[in-house]
């Protein structure tokens, strides 16, 4: 290898598998010369590689620039909140999975409750569905512009990544509005939520649904007629339907392939059937395809939480049963820390029983039947359902989330070999993984 002064240019040294180099940002076309006549260069992309948001590896096989094999390395942001959830119970488990997808965290925690439901044989209040819908769906808004703002940001189109992170705070305002946190939010429990919407939620509501109904074209005038856009995207990540189906990739990556597979519709959940809405499909089955599905999505969506707001009628947000609703009737004071005053007395004034029940409610919890459920949503990302497995005790026996972006990613090869090494980036931000979710 030739010498050079230059302190960042490329590095080789000598291993059993061969030289090994080590490249950084501009001495791409150095090391490619270097390497000539060699029959396979393998390199590491990440887990520090922006374009795999830091907790991602990809080992690359490559010939000249073609990917001839791919393979992904998992595990670096393991946060073990599976087995956490056997050491809590059933409510407290909410404020675990709510941290695994934590670009939408809400449906974490409906489709944990909805298996938690279905064990205790309950049904959460026609207002407690229709807020957890209406959560959902201004979740799933975030969650779509945060694929459409960090795939720009990969590819370079860095207004794209600036105008997707600025539509994503009025989702999270909101939110915070709704539910007093912008992430992680722990409002969906056992049985319903936690609380009403505060005053006001309409007018807010409606408001932001009048603002991102003026700004999503912008993302058509910015990105979808843009040469260079298109020319990153069409063609490339190409996953056919029948490749969807064997590898068992679900959402808008399977719709993309033409299947209108979503389960609000082919398997209604929370009253979902009740609403009118469209599944977008695409028969490219491309990056391109996925990434205007996504944009179409967030359409849908507005229509829904519109319509959720006019099936919003007054009523309880949690079950009446004493022994599950947890915290009871909660009122939140006036700093929005904890319980109100008038919380506080109405549990301390009534009688030593009500006062016990209550600590032990909250101290040992609820128990639940014991069986197992799997009650499977519709996530921004595909099919998310939590697997809980009880034993008649007040924690879970096992609880397993059946994450779509670890299930998705194992598409990626199929998405990348073949391919130049820069098709690679397009190709996995069109996958969209939370490694949140993935390593859980």
């Amino acid at each position: 290898m030739t010498t050079t002064d230059d302190p960042y240019a490329a590095s080789s040294r000598e291993t059993t598998e061969g030289t090994v180099y080590t490249v950084t940002g501009g001495d791409w076309d150095e090391m490619v010369d270097q390497t000539a006549g060699d029959e396979r260069i393998v390199i590491n992309m990440g887990p520090q590689h922006p374009s795999t948001h830091g907790v991602l590896r990809l080992v690359l096989e490559l010939s000249g620039e073609t990917v001839t094999d791919a393979r992904l390395v998992i595990g670096y942001l393991h946060t073990g909140i599976e087995k956490n959830c056997e050491f809590r119970t059933w409510t407290q488990g909410v404020t675990f999975v709510t941290r695994a997808d934590y670009l939408s965290p809400l449906f974490n925690e409906t489709a944990y409750c909805l298996s938690v439901e279905r064990l205790l044989g309950v049904e959460v209040p026609d207002r407690a569905a229709t807020i957890r819908v209406l959560l959902m769906e201004i979740n799933r808004i975030g969650s779509h512009l945060v694929a459409l703002a960090t795939g720009g940001m990969e590819l370079g189109a860095l207004t794209g990544m600036t105008n997707g992170f600025r539509e994503r705070e009025e989702v999270l305002h909101l939110l915070e509005f709704l539910t007093g946190l912008r992430m992680n939010h722990a409002f969906v429990r056992p049985g319903g939520v936690v609380q009403d919407l505060p005053e006001g939620y309409e007018e807010r509501i409606r408001s932001f649904v009048t603002v991102m109904r003026e700004r999503l074209p912008g993302f058509h005038k910015l990105l979808t007629g843009n040469k260079i856009w298109r020319q990153r995207l069409e063609g490339v990540g190409y996953l056919p339907l029948d490749g969807c189906l064997a590898l068992g990739v679900t959402g808008p990556i399977l719709r993309s392939a033409g299947l209108a597979w979503d389960l609000r519709q082919v398997e209604p959940y929370l009253g979902y059937e009740h609403y009118d809405f469209e599944v977008p499909t695409d028969t490219a089955g491309d990056s391109f395809a996925r990434y205007l599905l996504r944009v179409e999505e967030m359409s849908q969506s507005l229509r829904i939480i519109e319509q959720a707001l006019e099936r919003l009628e007054p009523g309880p947000v949690m079950v009446e049963d004493a022994k599950i609703a947890w915290p009871a009737r909660l009122s939140i004071g006036a700093d929005g820390m904890g319980n109100s005053l008038e919380h506080v007395r109405r549990i301390m004034g009534q009688s030593m029983e009500s006062l016990i029940h209550h600590f032990k409610l909250v101290t040992e919890g609820f128990k639940v039947p014991p069986g197992q459920a799997c009650v499977p949503i519709e996530s921004p990302r595909g099919e998310l359902s939590a697997h809980l497995v009880s034993d008649g005790g007040t924690r879970p026996l096992r609880v397993h989330l059946r994450d779509p972006s670890f299930v998705n990613l194992q598409a990626a090869p199929a998405m990348s070999e073949g391919g130049m090494v820069s098709d690679v980036i397009a190709a996995l931000a069109s996958l969209d993984p939370v490694m949140g979710g993935c390593d859980r």
